[in-house]
């Protein structure tokens, strides 16, 4: 029983992890602003922990027995798949010291709360001398865990493994090459109406109609539930509670009307696990440390970013929906026809908030993140010069000045937790939704339900192709066996190329 006996103690690493979940969700929802320093006690021990527990004597012997035991079964098999895993994972985190872990983990969970202050007041200085410790606990991670070419390569691996500066430079040469002439056509063009989307919408009413919505694309609200927070974001403590959160503007409520969409896509993806694969290495990422399902975090992306854009912002979706939304806000929408408020929730208008960002102009925010980091990382630029860099790109790519911080370098909540490596996952998940939903919808019922507003067909297409198998294929085995080819920017780009050119007549 030595494989059991190891994917028992998994089991207990997955306990682990959830329980830091939990703790890491309270922070950035009810915690009081004074709970932090303890708070960042208390996740650094439970990091290290965990940590301990992987690479402990009673895991490797445990590892040692299983590898034997499941050596005779065939390539590919579930046991095989999941040892092997458990190796590749042990001997990732033999490589970076304990006490890396534990500074990592104690200075992410101080940082969140000095970020939300720097950024209420718009001052990066207050960020920048926990930055420079981020970046510098990065660069030793990236040193200890090791790279052929880059050192943000080795970061990257954490969350999109296989990615590197060198496979993402043609990627994002050719999202430019193909969107950058979209985006300068559209800025020549009339813009659609917009004064509706700046009523105001009571925040309660928001909360409804945001859950009713999210609710219609499969997010099971039996296991999950709807929150408020700073910035956005998922987490799921096993698939039988998978929790989502949104912000709310009295002043525009698509922001947590498409929050909560996206952060759906990520919900319905953890609750779509197939339940056999709990506490299991399938539903535990044991490189990055996070209990999560999806095979990557780009793979996560992609069902964020097709829930949100491809379904949720479709004339399809719109046709079928508004009435219901009209219901909701009879005095904010009443004098609005679907097809205004389709181009309304569509308009290309580039902005400085990435998460705000319309769907034309999103990869650039995350193109821009992701050449800092890597500059950041190799020591090509330093944290001070910050605020110079970004302003610059933006203004290369966008057109924009920058006139503050908290709308710039401060936007994001990704430092302050100690995350560097993870940007790139947001345009390989736009790329991965282009080509799975090209994919999908090629099924007549599958197209029949997205124009009828039964979101059933494509959800089950999704189960089916991705999130049952949580973390047992890895992302381009996921895109063959769904699509029939690795990773492909041009039905992303056609799909961005047909919507934009129609909506403005280019």
């Amino acid at each position: 029983m030595s494989y059991a006996g190891l994917m028992e103690t998994i089991g207990q690493v997955n306990d682990l992890l959830n329980t830091q979940s939990i703790l890491n969700w309270d922070a950035r929802t009810m915690m009081p602003h004074g709970g932090h320093a303890t708070r960042g006690k208390q996740l650094a021990t439970l990091s290290v922990m965990t940590r301990d527990l992987l690479v402990s004597d009673k895991l490797r012997h445990q590892l040692d027995a299983a590898e034997s035991e499941v050596a005779g079964k065939p390539a590919g098999a579930v046991e095989r798949v999941m040892v092997e895993q458990v190796r590749a994972a042990l001997d990732y985190h033999l490589a970076i010291p304990a006490d890396l872990t534990r500074r990592r983990a104690e200075l992410g969970s101080n940082g969140h709360a000095i970020w939300a202050k720097a950024r209420a007041e718009s001052d990066f200085s207050q960020f920048v001398p926990i930055l420079e410790e981020t970046v510098a606990l990065n660069r030793e991670m990236a040193e200890a865990i090791g790279y052929s070419e880059h050192p943000y390569d080795a970061l990257m691996f954490r969350f999109e493994p296989g990615e590197t500066v060198a496979t993402l430079k043609p990627l994002f040469a050719r999202l430019r090459e193909a969107l950058l002439p979209l985006v300068k056509a559209i800025a020549q063009k009339p813009e659609p109406r917009l004064d509706f989307l700046k009523r105001t919408y009571p925040v309660d009413k928001q909360h409804q109609f945001a859950l009713k919505m999210a609710e219609k694309i499969g997010y099971d609200l039996n296991r999950g539930r709807l929150d408020t927070t700073l910035h956005p974001f998922e987490v799921s403590f096993t698939r039988n509670d998978v929790r989502i959160t949104t912000r709310f503007n009295p002043t525009w409520m698509t922001a947590s009307l498409f929050g909560a969409l996206h952060e759906a896509g990520h919900g319905v993806y953890e609750q779509g696990v197939d339940p056999a694969y709990t506490r299991t290495p399938f539903a535990t990422d044991l490189v990055g440390l996070y209990a999560v399902g999806g095979v990557s975090f780009g793979a996560h992306e992609s069902q964020s970013r097709l829930w949100e854009n491809h379904v949720g912002r479709a004339r399809a979706f719109w046709e079928v929906n508004f009435a219901e939304a009209q219901a909701f806000y009879p005095e904010q929408l009443g004098d609005v026809s679907v097809e205004e408020f389709y181009r309304g929730i569509n308009r290309v208008q580039p902005g400085l908030i990435r998460v705000e960002a319309d769907e034309l102009t999103y990869d650039f925010h995350v193109m821009l993140r992701t050449d800092i980091e890597a500059a950041l990382i190799d020591g090509s630029l330093k944290v001070k010069d910050l605020p110079e860099a970004w302003n610059g790109k933006i203004k290369e790519y966008l057109g924009l000045d920058v006139p503050n911080d908290a709308n710039g370098v401060l936007q994001d909540v990704h430092w302050s937790s100690g995350q560097i490596g993870t940007f790139c996952n947001y345009t390989i998940g736009n790329v991965m939704a282009g080509q799975l939903f090209a994919a999908a919808s090629a099924d007549a019922t599958i197209a029949a339900g997205l124009a009828s507003g039964n979101y059933d067909p494509l959800h089950a297409y999704m189960v089916e192709n991705v999130h049952q198998h949580g973390r047992r294929y890895s992302r381009d085995e996921l895109l063959v066996r769904a699509t029939g080819r690795t990773l492909d920017p041009e039905p992303y780009i056609a799909h961005l190329t047909h919507k934009y050119s129609e909506l403005y007549g280019l």
